[in-house]
């Protein structure tokens, strides 16, 4: 890793898919991060923003050789890959990627620490989804029960989305909810209870006209609380919190999930 006192030089992977084509651009655009090179397999051997662009995560690392920072908006079955990839080579991730697993991640910890190197992760790096996360965790202390609703496109291939796999694995890890019948009792379709996930039901419904939308629903006896985070049409909400990890995560070490977690620190 290279001096915290020097300017971050990143690679973009997903560098022309919807948040990355945003991304490359803040990151050229920023005085304080320097854009060395990005992935794209649809444009390699091009160049953006006066950045190569290569057709792989190893190629572009090994090519560059002196990159500090991979940012990775990809997807959820070559995330995992790419961010070993670069942790073997002494290079900080940023995990915009949905799809990884708690088991994933207990891997990727382990690797980060071993190596001395950081990752922060986030199902969604827009500050005000932190802002609802962080709200949750707090209700989680408080009220026992909640079920997750996560609403995305109808063409998303993954579920439920990274936010709402996040939310769930850490409202888990304050406590599991309670719940009045176990799923297993279920009469008719169990199936229809949803996926149980940090030990509490997560629903995931994907229809047009949504892009992600996570709701988590607190209920006490007559009286319940929704907290909800609806992201808009543009990746622009997710610039301002992936520029910030970009250039907090060369002072990490192993792994910061959860922008909110972040947040917190600075």
């Amino acid at each position: 890793m290279g001096s915290e006192h020097r300017a971050p030089r990143i690679c973009i992977a997903g560098a022309t898919g919807w948040t990355g084509s945003v991304l490359v651009p803040a990151v050229a655009a920023a005085d304080d991060l320097v854009l060395r090179c990005a992935v794209s397999r649809s444009s390699a051997g091009g160049v953006l923003y006066g950045a190569p662009v290569y057709s792989s995560v190893v190629e572009a690392l090994d090519a560059a050789g002196d990159v500090d920072v991979l940012i990775d908006y990809t997807s959820h079955d070559v995330v995992k890959l790419h961010t070993l990839v670069a942790l073997e080579r002494g290079v900080g991730v940023v995990v915009g990627s949905s799809g990884l697993t708690a088991t994933d991640f207990d891997e990727i910890a382990s690797v980060a620490e071993s190596r001395g190197v950081g990752v922060i992760a986030s199902g969604n790096f827009s500050i005000t989804a932190a802002l609802a996360q962080a709200a949750a965790l707090l209700a989680a202390r408080h009220v026992p029960h909640w079920e997750i609703v996560d609403y995305a496109s109808a063409t998303k291939p993954d579920a439920p989305s990274g936010t709402a796999r996040e939310l769930a694995e850490r409202l888990g890890q304050v406590r599991e909810p309670e719940l009045a019948l176990p799923v297993e009792e279920t009469a008719g379709e169990r199936d229809a209870r949803g996926a149980t996930i940090g030990g509490a039901q997560v629903h995931s419904l994907r229809l047009p006209s949504f892009t992600v939308s996570t709701e988590v629903v607190f209920a006490l006896p007559d009286e319940r609380l929704s907290i909800r985070h609806d992201a808009g049409s543009s990746a622009g909400p997710y610039v301002a919190g992936t520029l910030l990890a970009a250039r907090a995560v060369p002072r990490i070490r192993g792994l910061v999930r959860g922008l909110d977690t972040l947040l917190l620190r600075q």
